[in-house]
């Protein structure tokens, strides 16, 4: 079958012939019809990330959108290594498909679901978030960081304030639902500060970060007082990327 081939870290996939996999007991063939070029899949296929191939050549590629054999179109996620989603049929996990509604389109549902889960789990399984809560995401001018904004608002944040180093892009946060806005192109100590009024001021319960790096150091610094234990506010810090700083 042709699929997009990592034969080394250092060099992009090629098209190329890969042989295909049958499906084992649990398993089912997927058609695939888009598979998704996230930050995890680059980094996956780079050998920049823990869950890179151990061994190549392999095919890149965490989920996407294709056809079972009886013609379900199903959004799947993990095809069996070293098999990933850039090849025209894989074998995945049947618990890890989903089927698409007819309202999306293939390249959509394929897109959105890494970046929208991203903050959905973040919340729900790691933040432990609860209605009425309010949500600080750090790096939300990217695809990830405005889904952030938006899953947000629909499981119930009472204030959502966005950070983001282009100050161009405050408009369209707000627009998605984003109450405050933090520029991060600013000197650390005035970025602190103003992290520290949301912070410690107004009151943040959950940091959704996908940046780290300085920005993340930052927050760290701000939601950090010199009082007692009891006199500072907890805060729930979640990192999900590394874009700003390994």
């Amino acid at each position: 079958m042709k699929a997009a081939i990592v034969h080394a870290f250092d060099q992009p996939p090629r098209y190329g012939e890969f042989e295909a996999q049958p499906a084992a007991a649990g398993e089912v063939l997927v058609r695939v019809r888009a598979a998704a070029l996230s930050q995890l899949v680059r980094a996956q296929a780079s050998g920049k990330h823990y869950s890179s191939p151990r061994s190549l050549p392999a095919v890149p590629g965490v989920d996407g959108v294709g056809l079972l054999e009886d013609g379900t179109r199903v959004y799947f996620a993990f095809p069996r290594a070293p098999h990933g989603a850039m090849a025209e049929t894989v074998a995945v996990d049947a618990r890890y498909c989903v089927a698409v509604p007819d309202g999306i389109d293939d390249i959509t549902a394929a897109a959105i679901a890494n970046p929208g889960m991203s903050s959905w789990a973040a919340l729900q399984e790691r933040a432990h978030f609860k209605p009425g809560e309010s949500v600080l995401v750090n790096g939300a001018a990217g695809t990830s960081g405005r889904l952030a904004i938006q899953v947000a608002r629909h499981l119930g944040a009472s204030r959502v304030v966005a950070t983001a180093r282009n100050p161009a892009v405050e408009a369209e946060l707000r627009a998605l639902g984003a109450d405050d806005f933090i520029r991060l192109d600013q000197p650390a100590e005035q970025l602190t500060a103003a992290l520290r009024e949301e912070i410690q001021g107004r009151g943040i319960d959950v940091v959704l970060d996908y940046l780290w790096g300085p920005p993340a150091a930052c927050i760290l610094d701000a939601a950090s007082s010199h009082g007692s234990g009891e006199a500072s506010p907890r805060l729930r810090f979640v990192n999900i990327g590394s874009l700003a700083g390994a």
